[in-house]
Formats: structure tokens, sequence, C-alpha cells
């Protein structure tokens, strides 16, 4: 039953709330590794697990919550979460060793996944069905927003003189009051305590999507397939996916229910959410490393930059959600939203050596217009025809979706910013040679100028090298972020078909039904 007034209102501020905690702190803690990597006396290696641990417990536990919330009932099992996480945070942040950050990260991604489908149920079941465009823009707010600002926050909080350990500390506020929201407003839902619990499918579930997600997190760091590991969790990941699908498709009391795939709206969307997750987190992901590693831009520069195409999403999604209300296919919408990432790319892939923050801030604002009109019209579509216990377990689904979509979109990005790098850098060096005029021509002129300012012959000769070398490796930079831009915007691009292998529905007539 739908809520009115303010108890509505309330309840919809508090699920954004919560799952604003979950969502911020998968990207906050990024910019912030130097730093803890320093003061806990890390290396690189180890300290990735602190965002690694994080990822797995959060996508083993998505699928799995819309039947945790039917066991234990939707509120208890959303305020468990809340306490859990927050808990985690103060944990977090109270660590002294390596060790004791990973297992708390691992534990706040545990609660993390508990929150962000749950806040996303109990949003679409306090609404009116008719008005499931509207909820599912507020929601938006914090599932595209969280992961654009969380390196702004992160950025600003490192940065000042707080220091790292605030980025966990500043969610425990926020939980208190999420909670007591939570406790007050929320209204309570039946549970299914007397169905068998099956642990075959939550151990499976577990190797599976925990081994992919290891595997996608880890994969190019490892060297893919040149680490033994690796290669068991692959094995692990494929035998651990086909007994689990089996397994839930044979028994009596599922954890993930299958069964909700015969609505072809959400089959689709399942697909189309993958790739929102690709294209959302992906250019996230390279944005900040173009910047920093070629641009010579900061953490918190590189934050504030994105800062403005967040609000840009903000203030286009309740436009979006009244659109879908009236009426206007979903479909259309986020066709446009997917030719504008498309276009925010190809705007990107044109970068040079002197592009600055001006230069960037069209593109962003582009990417912003285009999340908007991507994330509200693709979850309509997958979750319009859902409804009671399937509404949590196809938020579940569609929420883990998205997140390994994501996965698979920085694995595969940063895979191909390794290989195309050999390749620019091999074809660039090509031309360093002494048949070439133009290299003769540079390398002179470099030369001379360093013998003008004092130097001895070798000396100026060694240091013409290193500023050849040096260029040869931003040019060879700028043209690997150019592709990996390049190749997000065409899987966006070429994906607009799936679109339309979802039925044309109205709000309405979809609320008429149930």
């Amino acid at each position: 039953m739908a809520e009115t007034g303010f108890k509505k209102w309330i309840i919809t501020i508090t699920v954004i709330m919560a799952s604003l905690l979950e969502l911020i702190d998968t990207t906050i803690v990024n910019v912030a590794i130097p730093h803890i990597q320093g003061n806990l006396g890390a290396t690189l290696e180890d300290i990735a697990w602190v965002v690694t641990g994080y990822a797995v417990a959060n996508v083993i536990i998505l699928p799995m919550s819309g039947w945790l919330g039917g066991r234990f009932g939707r509120k208890n099992y959303f305020m468990a979460s809340i306490i859990i996480f927050t808990i985690a945070s103060f944990l977090c942040g109270n660590s002294t060793s390596l060790d004791e950050l990973v297992i708390f990260r691992i534990l706040q991604g545990v609660a993390g996944g508990g929150l962000i489908s749950t806040a996303q149920a109990i949003l679409i079941e306090t609404w009116p069905r008719e008005q499931i465009g509207t909820a599912t823009a507020l929601f938006g707010l914090g599932a595209v927003v969280g992961p654009t600002v969380g390196p702004t926050i992160g950025g600003w909080i490192t940065e000042s003189e707080l220091g790292w350990r605030w980025i966990f500390y500043v969610n425990i506020p926020v939980g208190i009051l999420a909670f007591l929201l939570t406790y007050t407003f929320v209204r309570e839902t039946p549970k299914d305590e007397k169905k068998p619990i099956d642990w075959w499918g939550i151990g499976l579930l577990a190797v599976a999507v925990g081994s992919l997600q290891t595997i996608l997190e880890k994969g190019e760091s490892e060297d893919w397939f040149a680490k033994t590991y690796i290669i068991v969790l692959t094995v692990l990941a494929v035998v651990g996916t086909i007994l689990f699908i089996w397994r839930e498709l044979s028994t009596d009391h599922p954890i993930v229910n299958f069964s909700i795939m015969r609505h072809r709206s959400f089959s689709v969307g399942m697909f189309t959410s993958f790739i929102l997750g690709f294209g959302l987190y992906g250019s996230v992901f390279v944005f900040p490393v173009f910047c920093q590693n070629l641009l010579g831009f900061n953490a918190q520069q590189t934050g504030e930059l994105l800062f403005p195409g967040g609000l840009c999403t903000i203030i286009m999604m309740p436009f979006i959600g009244k659109m879908l209300n009236k009426g206007v296919p979903a479909q259309f919408m986020a066709t446009v939203g997917m030719f504008l990432f498309f276009v925010f790319t190809w705007m990107l892939s044109n970068s040079t050596l002197a592009t600055g923050e001006h230069d960037v801030l069209i593109p962003l604002l582009i990417r912003g217009v285009g999340m908007a009109l991507l994330f509200v019209p693709l979850t309509t579509l997958a979750m319009a025809d859902l409804k009671g216990p399937e509404i949590g377990q196809g938020s579940g689904l569609n929420n883990m979706m998205r997140q390994l979509g994501g996965s698979f979109g920085i694995a595969a990005l940063t895979t191909l910013i390794h290989v195309r790098q050999g390749l620019h850098r091999s074809n660039l060096l090509a031309n360093i040679n002494p048949y070439n005029p133009a290299y003769n021509e540079r390398f002179n002129l470099l030369m001379h100028g360093f013998m003008a300012k004092g130097k001895s012959m070798l000396d100026a000769t060694q240091m013409a090298y290193a500023a050849i070398e040096g260029t040869v490796m931003r040019q060879t930079l700028l043209l690997t972020y150019d592709d990996a831009y390049w190749v997000s915007g065409l899987i966006m691009l070429f994906s607009i078909p799936l679109l339309y292998l979802q039925p044309f529905k109205k709000l309405k007539a979809v609320a008429d039904a149930h």
C-alpha cells in the first residue's frame, strides 16, 4: 500500500540518505588510497584489497537482499544493514593495520549490499504505481550522483587537515539519523520465517559471484591468467554459476527467484543495467586517472570537475520522472541518454595535452544529462512489471548487474589501456631515429638549449633524450586514454537496439494492471 503526504516524503528522504551511504563509499576511498597506504605502511598491491574486499562483499549480498528482506522483514533487514554499516564505518576509521581495515571494509560491503536494493524496494512500494517514474528518479539521485561525488568528497577530506580516517567517520551521523527515521516511519512487512533456508544456494552464490568479482578487480594487476589463483577463481566462477542456476531452478525455496525473468522487460533490463554500470563506473574510473596522470590535476581538483555534471543529473532527475509519468516512452529517453553519453566520450577522445578544466566542463555536463536520461528510464523499464516480493528480488538482481557492469567496465578499460599503451608507444618510437628530419631537428634544438644553460655536451645529450622520452610517454598516455573514451562511447551507442526489445508501456497502464 502506497504512502501519502509527509510520510511518503520522509521515507523517500530516509532511503535516499541510506543508499547514498553505500554508493558514495564505492568511490570515496579511491582518491585516499595513497594516503592510507603511507599511513599503514602497505604496498600498492595489498592496499587495493581495501577497494576489492568492499566490492566483492557488496556484489555477493545484492542478489540475496530480496530473500533476506523477505526472511527477516524488509524494515528489520534495512535497519540492521544501516546499523552494521555505521559500526563498520567507525571501525574502518579506527583501524590501526591493513588487515583490520580490509576486514571492516568487507563488513561494510556486506551491509552496503543490503542498503541499496532494499532502499529501492521500499521506495517503489512507498509511491503509487503510476508514479514509479518519479520514485525511480529520486532513487537515481543516489545511484548516479553517489559514485560521481564520492571522489569530490574524498578528495576534499583527504587534502584537508581531517585526514583519511574521516572519509569513514562522516558516515556515522548520517547512519544514526537514517536508522532513527527508518524505525519511526518505514512500515513493517511480512516475514517468511517458516520457509527452509537454501544453504547450498547461499554457498554457491558466494563462490560464483565472489570469484567473478575478485577476478574483475584483480585480473589486470595480476596479469590475468599468469597467476594460478586467477585460473582457479575462473573455474570456480564458471562451475559455481552453472551449479547455482541449476540449484535455484530446482529447489522450492530459492535464494534468488529466477522466475521473475519471465517478465521480458526485466530480462532485457538486466542487460541494459549492465551497460549502464559499464558506462557509469567506467567513465568515473578513466576520467580521474586521465586528469591526474596526464593533465596534472590533484585529487580535489578532479573531484571538483565531476561535481557540476553530478549537479546537472540532480536537476534533470525530477523532470525525467514527470515525463515518464506523462507517458513519454522510456525507450526514447534512454536512446537520447545513450547518444549523449557517446557525445561525451567522443568529445573527450579528442583531448590534447593542452586540454584544461574549461575544455572538459561541457562534456561532463553532457554526461550528467545523459546519465539522468539513462538511469531513470532503464530502471523503470526493468522494474515496472514486478509486484510484491518480486520487487525486492528484482531490485537486488538489477543492482547486482549494474555493479557487475561497472566491474567489467573498469577491468576491460584497464586492460585496453595496458594493451593500447604498448601499441602506441611502439608506433611513436618508430619515428625516433636519426633518419627522421623532424626528430633530428627536435633533438638538436633540445640539446643546444640545455648547452646554452651551461650544461656539458654529454649532460645536454642525456637531458635531450630524457625530454624526448617524456614527450613520447605523455603522447602515448594521451592516445591510450582517447581510445578508452572512444571504446566506452561505441559500446553505449551499439547497445541502443537492446532498448527496443522491451515492450512499450505507459506507467498508468502498469498501475491499473496491478
